[in-house]
């Protein structure tokens, strides 16, 4: 992933990349957000002329995913679900208490840029909720302490 903030020919390389499968907006956004960290705004216009699209409809698939990002995560993505049978063991609770330690709201990151936190529709552990995600490792049983003191240890 770059830092530096990307160029409409980066972009266009990397719709080059996707463009000849079979639906490929989606492949193409992957690739803009794998490289790039999100999906910059200066990207949308590329990507819907290229394939004949309205930028309204490039916005629209970016925005209705909620694993596309307008803006960059931070150092550290954590996750937690907020699916019914996390909910039924306390996931409501645990978010509130994780974004409340740190002061943010719901995908917000902190100030240092360490962390990013987010809701999400079901991370797969249902039987051993509540459950959340740390930079892609997945979490049973979590509570707002053991979770609060893990992101707390994050450099």
């Amino acid at each position: 992933m770059t830092t530096q903030p990307p160029q409409p020919d980066e972009i266009r390389a990397l719709i080059e990349t996707e463009v000849h499968r079979e639906g490929p907006l989606l492949p193409i956004l992957h690739a803009i957000q794998s490289a790039h960290g999100h999906i910059p705004d200066m990207a949308l216009p590329i990507i819907a002329e290229t394939l004949g699209l309205t930028r309204a409809e490039v916005h629209g698939v970016v925005s209705f995913y909620h694993d596309f990002r307008s803006t960059p995560a931070a150092r550290h993505v954590v996750k937690i679900c907020r699916a019914e049978a996390c909910q039924s063991v306390g996931a409501n609770a645990l978010t509130d208490a994780v974004l409340s330690h740190f002061g943010l709201d719901a995908h917000g990151s902190t100030p240092d840029g360490r962390l990013t936190i987010e809701p999400v529709y079901c991370l797969g552990l249902c039987a051993c909720g509540p459950a959340a995600m740390i930079d892609g490792k997945v979490i049973g049983r979590a509570s707002a302490e053991s979770l609060s003191s893990r992101l707390e240890a994050l450099a």
